[in-house]
């Protein structure tokens, strides 16, 4: 009878990007928002302001993601063309190095060596990515992947507190923007420990209270400078 499982690791590459995203879409906008209103801006400034944010961060968000995964893609392929080669040129010493991997692993070393002989005769690259590189299909970096989630989820996220400026009165746009800004943000937080398997509580409260402390910085220097340049 054929039994299958439901796991969650295939969704690490593309759910961290995007929560990355998404959460400094929120804070940043958030505190640059309230930082700027602090400091007595008026309600076009403040939503110029917001709207330059969203467009500069979500390009900097997708750099950001791109240099940095393909930079790690570089190494995984380059860790893949010497094992190619390496098990070209040595494939007895390969053979032994995946057996000493299955026996560290529990396996005595006579099952261990037959698993490995196996596997090499199956796939020996797949066998030594995935068991001494690390490497899987589902957890190889995808830098186009990761750039767009994060540059579309900061956009998305950067939007709901610009949303809340438009349509809040403007007398009011610190407290409006703040208070919805930590419901959006313990949302996230929530949704992402969801789709991750952990504690929605806990997911939660921890976006949330960095989005605090985000927002009471700005605060303090908009306030600060405000009255400097009064």
């Amino acid at each position: 009878m054929r039994h299958s499982e439901y796991h969650r690791s295939h969704r690490i590459g593309w759910l961290r990007a995007a929560v990355l995203g998404a959460n400094d879409g929120i804070v940043s906008t958030a505190s640059l928002l309230i930082g700027v209103a602090s400091a007595g801006a008026s309600h076009q400034t403040i939503l110029i302001t917001g709207v330059a944010g969203l467009v500069s961060g979500a390009m900097s968000m997708a750099a950001g993601e791109y240099v940095s995964v393909s930079s790690q893609s570089d190494t995984e392929a380059a860790d893949i063309a010497r094992e190619t080669e390496e098990l070209a040129t040595q494939p007895e010493h390969e053979l032994d190095e995946l057996t000493g991997i299955y026996t560290l692993r529990g396996l005595s070393p006579e099952l261990a060596r037959q698993v490995a002989v196996q596997l090499t005769a199956h796939d020996a690259l797949a066998a030594h990515s995935r068991d001494e590189l690390g490497i899987t299909d589902t957890m190889n970096a995808k830098p186009v992947q990761a750039a767009l989630a994060s540059a579309a989820t900061f956009a998305v996220g950067a939007a709901l507190p610009l949303l809340v400026v438009f349509f809040a009165p403007a007398a009011s746009t610190i407290p409006y923007v703040a208070a919805t800004s930590l419901a959006f943000l313990a949302a996230l937080g929530g949704l992402a420990a969801q789709a991750g398997g952990a504690s929605l509580v806990k997911g939660a409260s921890r976006v949330a209270f960095w989005g605090v402390l985000a927002m009471i910085a700005t605060a303090a220097v908009g306030s600060l400078f405000g009255v400097a340049a009064a």
